[in-house]
């Protein structure tokens, strides 16, 4: 080795004293990060569930007028389901698609309708062949209190995804 060169014996990496310092500083910034990442996930989730019901729908009406049969989307606000059946053999019958399954909201939400009709106890909302429905508003409201309403205002119009001005006080303090 010449004498003007000189050979380093440390390394280019790291201690594990600076790792755990990093580590330290990570944790610190996701912890505090965590609970607002709790209300957007959480939000995410009733624009979901909305949009699964919007498309339910949109697809029980247009296919009450393909087929001329009487399409209903049923619901038990007590389990927080939804599902669709039709006129078939003079009975409602549940779907043999995957349109036809049960539908469950999220855990932290819970459903209100307004304007449904009823039977036995149990609301739906009706879309005739002749390209009617049920007008009625389907409320989806969260853990804070605020809502997404999927709304019909009249019997001739179509479904639409509306949020909600009011926070709903009686799930905010669940």
């Amino acid at each position: 080795m010449s004498a003007g060169i000189r050979q380093h014996d440390t390394d280019a990496g790291f201690t594990l004293l600076e790792l755990i310092l990093v580590m330290l500083i990570l944790s610190t910034v996701l912890a505090m990060a965590a609970p607002s990442l709790r209300g957007f996930f959480g939000s995410r989730q009733s624009q979901d569930a909305a949009a699964q019901i919007l498309a339910l729908t949109q697809f029980a009406r247009s296919q009450a007028i393909s087929e001329g049969v009487v399409y209903r989307l049923n619901f038990d606000t007590k389990d927080r389901v939804y599902w669709l059946t039709a006129w078939k053999s003079g009975s409602f019958r549940e779907l043999q698609t995957e349109f036809g399954q049960v539908f469950t909201l999220p855990r932290d939400m819970i459903m209100e309708l307004e304007d449904a009709e009823k039977e036995d106890g149990k609301p739906y909302v009706e879309f005739t062949p002749q390209g009617t429905v049920t007008a009625a508003t389907i409320r989806l409201i969260d853990r804070g209190g605020r809502a997404l309403e999927v709304t019909c205002p009249t019997v001739t119009e179509s479904f639409s995804i509306v949020e909600s001005e009011r926070v709903y006080a009686n799930q905010a303090s669940r």
